[in-house]
């Protein structure tokens, strides 16, 4: 049988739970939120989104966790009411497609939607900033379903160091450790991608329960900050936490770095935030490529990632997160959500085992969530709801 295929029927059986998809923020920035004017039960490559129903399901995707991600210059309530809209819009497509999509807030239901033929859908809010140092905030959201937060986005916050601002809290503040304790006792999952590699440690040494890099890839292999450190990996074994791969280029090919960084000052001579996806941004990115070719990443720079993630973590520790729709550039055989076959097929070439890509595609990131939920039970148990202000522990 044809790797390909021998692909598909593996994801069949396992399918992919994938750790970062900003299809939320792309209807919001294209059609602020009107889900007629955008119809994911069709294709819709044409409006230049990377996610649909029909293109899911090509892609052997059995669970996703949709990112309710709001940018970092977003500041205090406004960002709070923007996560709330974000995380709207996700029940609103559960709700209008409950044949295909059903909400998981639990490993469990993440296996009963398998088992039913669906796609869980899972939140993460990106960035903490979203909460705007409001404990309360953070349980409030996961009431509504989120289960995990990434610390930080492309900015510092005042409790968090970013991966690609300039230090200032030197990783955690005591507030920092304080949130991730609390998401401990709720079962969230702390989300490590886009943060510093100081803050990567502090959350490891602060929590006690797995964490997780939503989408990040392998420092040594592509030496860019959004990227996981060795020293880092090599801790998620006792840690019980999942590195999930990304396939932005400029974080897994090192010649596309230099080639982003001049992209994005483009973007901002047109007056275009560099992450803006929209079709009249996408058009001033598309002239600049006309004039300077692109370096083009492939599943095989991916797995080129993920056989080192795999030597170093260990194959019971790594995951998928392509972060579609949140970048305007993709590897050039995984365009989109019907790509992940190739990627599988190519790790078969590398002599994978089906047992290692079952648990890179779903045995993983099930576990990790439902090991967040069994610290929550036991931490629950010990100790309420934190009451500490940012001012209380930091001044």
């Amino acid at each position: 049988m044809e790797p390909l295929d021998r692909a598909r029927e593996l994801l069949a059986a396992h399918p992919v739970v994938d750790g970062h998809n900003d299809l939320p923020w792309a209807l919001r920035e294209q059609v602020s939120y009107d889900l007629d004017r955008r119809d994911i039960a069709t294709d819709q490559s044409a409006a230049g989104l990377h996610t649909d129903l029909p293109r899911l399901r090509a892609g052997g995707v059995g669970a996703q966790f949709w990112s309710v991600y709001v940018r970092s210059d977003m500041a205090g309530d406004d960002a709070v009411s923007a996560t709330l809209e974000q995380i709207d819009i996700v029940h609103q497509l559960i709700d209008r497609h409950p044949a295909d999509l059903r909400l998981a807030r639990t490993a469990d239901d993440m296996e009963a939607a398998r088992s039913e033929g669906r796609i869980a859908s899972l939140m993460g809010a990106e960035g903490g900033h979203s909460i705007n140092c409001s404990l309360a905030t953070l349980r409030a959201f996961h009431a509504l379903g989120v289960r995990y937060m990434t610390l930080t986005h492309n900015d510092n916050i005042p409790w968090a160091d970013s991966a690609t601002d300039e230090p200032r809290a030197g990783g955690l503040t005591r507030f920092g450790e304080e949130v991730v304790r609390e998401m401990n006792r709720l079962g969230m999952l702390v989300d490590l991608s886009h943060v510093s590699a100081d803050t990567m440690r502090d959350a490891l040494r602060v929590s006690e329960a797995p964490v997780i890099f939503s989408h990040s890839s392998a420092r040594a292999v592509c030496d860019h900050p959004r990227n996981v450190p060795d020293d880092v990996l090599a801790s998620l074994a006792a840690n019980g936490g999942v590195a999930m791969v990304t396939f932005v280029p400029k974080f897994v090919l090192p010649e596309a770095v230099a080639w982003t960084r001049a992209a994005d000052d483009n973007m901002r001579a047109h007056g275009f935030h560099p992450l803006d996806t929209t079709p009249d941004a996408m058009a001033v990115h598309q002239s600049y490529e006309a004039g300077h070719p692109r370096p083009l990443a492939t599943s095989a720079t991916v797995a080129d990632h993920l056989d080192h993630m795999r030597e170093v973590a260990g194959v019971d520790h790594i995951g998928i997160g392509g972060d579609y729709d949140g970048t305007a550039f993709t590897p050039s055989d995984l365009a989109d959500v019907s790509g992940y076959p190739h990627l599988i097929a190519e790790l078969l070439r590398r002599g994978w085992s089906d047992a290692d890509l079952a648990k890179l595609t779903w045995k993983n990131a099930v576990r990790v969530l439902g090991d967040a939920e069994a610290v929550a039970r036991d931490v629950a148990a010990k100790r309420g709801p934190s009451v500490a202000t940012i001012g209380q522990l930091d001044g």
